[in-house]
């Protein structure tokens, strides 16, 4: 009878003990879901590598913020090393800047100078945790400078991950991690201080891929702003990316010609739309995002009533982005919880 009330005793501890575990388990995800709230809602001028004043920056190895480069610094001060890109609106050169690499970006032809000075001013109104740090800019000889990240754009993701340095970074967590930022990066065009801005540079895969960065340590900066239209400017107006008819499964079916008749296209004639399309687009970027990484199939079971959502034909039936950010943090959520060990609830701390 004392060896059975003893064995009671001593296994009252241990049971306190796991549901100790279990409710610090999680404190620990509430937490980690906090700070990715705070991260997608926070202060738009918050870099990166910390807060700065207006007009200022700092880079991954920088302890102080500098204020933007002017045309002084920017002629004298940054040493271009190579070309690394080139589109028809930018050429793209890997540049030092005191010891440290930059880009520096120069106008392609005077036929895109409208669209870098959009670009250019797009930098500079949505500086924040989502958006490639600017480091100076000189609009008389149309150059921008921003930091330079060697892993390169998200198009890069899967040649990346197969180098073995960084072959132990090819988990579900790391690549759901970088849909959350995809989404939470969308989330903070559609809300930001510069009004509600549709990615208008997505008319298929490869091109939204390469408008993102991927950062050393694998997370996502939103680089190219350079068509970047705002719903409701004038009031109550749509938009529409460009003046060419776009086709294809990708674009929404509202960015499509309406006209299937064989009425040719009309630019004048196409109707607007909003940033619901980005939504669209989701899923796509998403499928991509995870690759055929172990656990994945499990991440798209998770998602796939909100992916659903995301296709409805009916712009007005998709959800926000912060509906779809909110699943998908559930979702990382619950897996990591679910994914003890390695690679588990060790990786979100």
């Amino acid at each position: 009878m004392g060896r059975s009330n003893s064995t009671t005793s001593r296994g009252v501890p241990v049971v306190l003990v796991c549901l100790g575990a279990l409710l610090l388990g999680n404190v620990v995800i509430y937490l980690y879901l906090d700070s990715l709230q705070q991260s997608g809602d926070g202060d738009p001028h918050l870099t990166p590598h910390g807060a700065c004043p207006p007009r200022h920056f700092r880079m991954a190895n920088m302890r102080n913020c500098s204020p933007w480069l002017e045309c002084p610094q920017v002629r004298t001060e940054v040493r271009k090393l190579k070309m690394i890109g080139q589109g028809a609106v930018k050429q793209v050169f890997l540049s030092e800047w005191k010891g440290h690499k930059v880009a520096l970006s120069k106008l392609s032809s005077p036929e895109y100078q409208e669209d870098f000075l959009h670009g250019l001013s797009m930098l500079q109104a949505l500086q924040g945790p989502h958006v490639v740090v600017l480091v100076g800019l000189c609009t008389e000889d149309h150059t921008l400078v921003t930091e330079y990240h060697p892993l390169g754009s998200l198009l890069n993701l899967d040649a990346v991950l197969a180098q073995e340095r960084h072959r132990i970074r090819d988990t579900w967590q790391t690549r759901l991690r970088l849909a959350l930022d995809y989404v939470s990066i969308l989330h903070y065009l559609h809300t930001s201080t510069a009004g509600t801005r549709v990615m208008c540079d997505s008319n298929d895969l490869v091109k939204t891929l390469s408008q993102f960065l991927l950062t050393s340590d694998f997370h996502l900066v939103v680089n190219d702003l350079d068509a970047l239209p705002e719903v409701g400017a004038p009031a109550g107006s749509l938009v529409r990316c460009g003046h060419r008819e776009l086709t294809g499964e990708f674009v929404a079916p509202e960015q499509l010609w309406p006209h299937s008749d064989g009425q040719p296209f009309v630019d004048e004639l196409m109707p607007g739309y909003d940033e619901k399309t980005d939504i669209w687009k989701i899923p796509d970027v998403t499928r991509f995002l995870m690759g055929r990484v172990a656990g994945g199939d499990v991440v798209h079971f998770h998602l796939f009533q909100i992916n659903g959502e995301c296709k409805r034909r009916d712009p007005h039936l998709r959800p926000s982005a912060m509906d779809v950010l909110s699943v998908y943090r559930s979702v990382y959520a619950t897996m990591m919880r679910d994914s003890p060990g390695p690679g588990g609830s060790r990786d979100m701390l």
